[in-house]
């Protein structure tokens, strides 16, 4: 692979993770009944991320989880053969019926992955509303999907790859475009 440019550096994250922490505030009209679910792996950190925010903005802790979406995968067959799944856990808060749960993933792409984080989601309770925050879009959906709230809207061409690398997992904070 080779490096087109870098997309969105340290404190563009950060600006763009801040923006995306008011929008929630203000389209849900504050906190009450908000979970925030980070899908694993790296939505996991971002879900924290906006987590603290919301704390500093709102002087509230909103309930936070972790959802590994392997099992929903459309796509498990395929991945069992080649021994690529590796299940990890799954930790949403107790009760998530009638709540209002705000998926967070690093890029929405085709909109499998979210497809599978909802019925995770739907096994699990019956949430009032799912709402998905982004960090990027980057077009090519093959399903009916559209994130609420995006970090960056980054249109690319199929032979792009969007690579997000953040502090928690890769000791970097970088969005970078590479082609194959």
């Amino acid at each position: 692979m080779i490096k087109k440019t870098e997309i969105l550096d340290e404190q563009a994250i950060n600006r763009a993770l801040t923006r995306i922490a008011h929008e929630i505030l203000e389209k849900n009209k504050g906190g009450e009944d908000l979970v925030i679910v980070g899908i694993k792996t790296r939505g996991v950190p971002l879900a924290k991320r906006i987590q603290e925010k919301i704390k500093r903005i709102e002087g509230l802790t909103l309930p936070i989880g972790e959802l590994d979406i392997t099992l929903y995968r459309d796509d498990l067959a395929k991945a069992i053969d080649s021994n690529e799944p590796e299940i990890r856990k799954t930790d949403l808060p107790d009760n998530i019926t009638n709540k209002k749960v705000i998926l967070i993933d690093d890029v929405l792409y085709t909109g499998r992955t979210v497809r599978a984080a909802m019925d995770a989601v739907m096994d699990i309770g019956r949430p009032s509303q799912i709402q998905l925050a982004v960090l990027v879009d980057r077009g090519h959906r093959e399903l009916p999907i559209r994130a609420d709230y995006v970090g960056k809207n980054i249109p690319t061409s199929e032979k792009e790859i969007i690579v997000v690398r953040l502090n928690e997992t890769d000791q970097t904070d970088l969005v970078s475009i590479y082609e194959k």
